[in-house]
């Protein structure tokens, strides 16, 4: 609301420029982070579990009927763990926002000084943050969503971004969980069904994770490799403690 009353009241041709110039930022990091967290668990764990179960000498049909299973169950606990975590940060704003509008309320002076003070941090001068102090505490509104991010750090939440976040990650689970368990589904031997899985997960995850730094702004080689080098470590260490117990 704040940004709407500040763009109706700017200078024509300030309006012009801003409407002219196209920003190339990435705005979508929420469903990134989603579809990164479910992806990367979801070819993750049922790798490790196709591959120890392979290690324990299971037929191809254990291994599917047991993957399946988990990767239901997972999709399900990441999706709910994802959902109480925006819910939990929903909540964290809503309190948050009704204890900052009281004290703009209660001690208008304090909220007043501290908006000075954040202004200061920026190295504008008295004189200058004056007229800006001045100007919020005349909207009360424009002061409060300052205060919240500004001063706290806090972004107003999508109200709809829990259910968001639980799909996002239920659905990402389940596509990455898939993909180590394709070759069981057509190959009856565990024994051999596992090296086909290695191959396309390993392939699966390299892709996956230079994508992840690509989207992330880290390095997009090192990332993959990165990413990679954990899922082998993680069916590698299923598969040796499965052999170990039940050569």
């Amino acid at each position: 609301m704040a940004a709407e009353n500040s763009r109706a009241t700017i200078e024509p041709e300030k309006q012009t420029l801003l409407n002219h110039h196209k920003e190339k930022h990435f705005t979508a990091g929420e469903v990134v982070r989603d579809i990164i967290i479910g992806v990367s668990d979801g070819l993750t764990v049922p790798f490790a579990l196709a591959a120890g179960l392979s290690g324990a000498n299971a037929s191809s049909s254990i291994v599917i009927t047991a993957g399946i299973a988990e990767v239901a169950a997972g999709a399900i606990s990441m999706g709910l763990g994802g959902y109480l975590a925006a819910k939990s940060e929903a909540d964290h704003y809503t309190r948050e926002l009704k204890r900052e509008e009281e004290e703009i309320i209660n001690v208008p002076d304090v909220e007043a000084a501290e908006v000075a003070e954040i202004l200061a941090e920026y190295g504008v001068e008295p004189h200058e943050y004056a007229p800006v102090v001045n100007a919020l505490r005349k909207r009360p509104q424009a002061w409060l969503d300052f205060m919240m991010k500004f001063e706290l750090g806090l972004e107003k939440p999508d109200p709809r971004r829990a259910l968001q976040s639980a799909f996002n990650i239920a659905v990402s689970y389940i596509l990455g969980g898939l993909v180590p368990l394709l070759p069981y589904m057509f190959i009856p031997r565990a024994q051999d069904a596992v090296v086909a899985s290695v191959v396309i997960t390993i392939a699966a995850l390299l892709i996956f994770g230079y994508a992840k730094g690509y989207f992330t702004g880290n390095k997009p080689v090192k990332s993959a490799f990165q990413t990679a080098l954990i899922g082998a470590i993680a069916s590698a260490a299923a598969f040796g403690i499965a052999k170990v117990i039940h050569p």
